[in-house]
């Protein structure tokens, strides 16, 4: 049998994805002087131990002072040896400081050959392929008009200190990657606003079915969906591909990560890592494809 082989040596019949809210990078427990190069740490330490071929990321900054004004899911890739990535911003400026939707002159994917200007930088989510990307994609999902008061990491350096504060909902996004192998990697982090955010779950399926059909490719949708229960595949034709309690990252309880399809792909679930940064875990499969 002779095997099929990409120019970097991985085989074209399976494919590894990670799923991971990052949170900025946060060190978990919080670290006043956190290291500058936690999350390079991190990404190596995903890329020794699963190999992604595929990663996504979520709470993703760009270019923002409180990160060093560092293109974050750069880093990453470098960490998982992706030549191709992209960013979609959400919003222009900080979460839960200084923020605006996105206008008609901002630019809303920002590849790995291009940079956003005349900005301050951006918050949202990224996709680092080491397959080559046919053509990126992006869906603008909108945000709940109301926020909600959440439980955050505390400053005290207890990984299990939470502290409520209230969030205003920021615009919610989707960026897929369609592959040269065939799979379309659809990214999202939805919002925390119970029922809008299975509005937008509904709003993201139908695309993928439309880029299924458009880019001839199977869809996955991965990504932080803040729901729980496996409340993403029911009464409906998709299925998860792992099952795994994703936060908080010190003590998990709760799966708020998916991996999702409706494609025929069998797939198998591999190890969680614990990074040290973020208070989810990443969440990982292998895909075999036919």
């Amino acid at each position: 049998l002779i095997a099929l082989i990409r120019g970097n040596g991985t085989s074209l019949l399976a494919m590894r994805i990670t799923s991971w809210n990052i949170l900025h990078g946060m060190a978990i427990p919080p670290a006043p002087n956190q290291q500058a190069g936690a999350l390079s740490q991190a990404g190596a330490k995903i890329a020794a131990e699963l190999s992604p071929e595929v990663i996504a990321i979520q709470e993703c900054d760009y270019l923002l002072a409180r990160t060093g004004h560092v293109n974050q899911i750069a880093e990453v890739a470098t960490s998982i040896g992706a030549r191709y990535f992209a960013f979609a911003p959400s919003i222009i400026g900080t979460p839960g400081e200084k923020w605006r939707k996105l206008s008609a002159g901002d630019q809303r994917i920002i590849t790995d050959s291009e940079k956003l200007s005349d900005i301050d930088g951006g918050y949202g989510i990224g996709l680092a392929s080491i397959i080559e990307v046919i053509k990126w994609h992006r869906l603008d999902l909108g945000n709940a008009p109301i926020g909600m008061p959440l439980l955050v990491p505390g400053e005290d350096g207890k990984p299990g200190r939470l502290r409520p504060i209230y969030i205003r909902d920021e615009p919610r996004v989707a960026l897929a990657a369609t592959l040269a192998n065939g799979v379309t990697v659809i990214n999202t982090h939805l919002s925390f606003v119970p029922g809008y955010n299975i509005k937008q779950l509904r709003a993201m399926k139908r695309w993928a079915v439309e880029l299924e059909s458009e880019m001839n490719s199977k869809a996955i949708i991965v990504g932080d969906l803040n729901l729980p229960k496996n409340l993403p595949v029911v009464a409906s034709q998709w299925r998860s591909l792992a099952t795994q309690a994703t936060y908080p990252s010190w003590g998990a309880k709760i799966q708020f990560d998916y991996i999702l399809t409706r494609a025929s792909i069998a797939a198998r679930q591999l190890p969680t890592v614990a990074t040290g940064v973020s208070d989810h875990l990443p969440l990982s499969v292998e895909l075999k494809l036919s």
